[in-house]
């Protein structure tokens, strides 16, 4: 197998645990009551920090292990400028992906949640034109 073929396989493999993520942030928020806020942002964080990461083993790259939004993003402009719109996305759900794991660190409101969810969409739609 080529390393073309292994970036692309593993590049797809990250893509689809971003989907796991915001797969089970959508069935936290549509069927538990009370609803675990601060869970279904994390699994949002987590979801837009795996497409950031896939797409950067698709081109070649193996990215650090943060969860840092910002810089992943950045790291993706310097391979395609688009990446640009999506600054308010990662900056907006970068404090998701430490903080709610933890208690009395963040506060989340459903208004949060809804956004978070709408914001993963949102990638989930720029990532299909790339």
């Amino acid at each position: 197998m080529t390393d073309n073929n292994k970036n692309n396989d593993l590049s797809q493999d990250w893509y689809k645990f971003a989907m796991m993520d915001i797969n089970a942030a959508i069935h936290l928020n549509n069927t538990m009551t009370p609803k675990p806020l601060e869970i279904i942002c994390y699994h949002c964080q987590q979801s837009a920090e795996k497409m950031l990461k896939g797409f950067l083993v698709s081109n070649s790259i193996d990215p650090p292990k943060i969860h840092d939004l910002p810089l992943l993003r950045i790291m993706c402009v310097e391979i395609n400028n688009d990446f640009e719109e999506l600054y308010d996305i990662c900056k907006d759900l970068t404090p998701y992906g430490v903080q709610p794991r933890y208690p009395n660190e963040i506060e989340v409101s459903e208004t949060d949640v809804e956004t978070a969810i709408q914001n993963v969409q949102t990638m989930i739609e720029f990532f299909e034109t790339q």
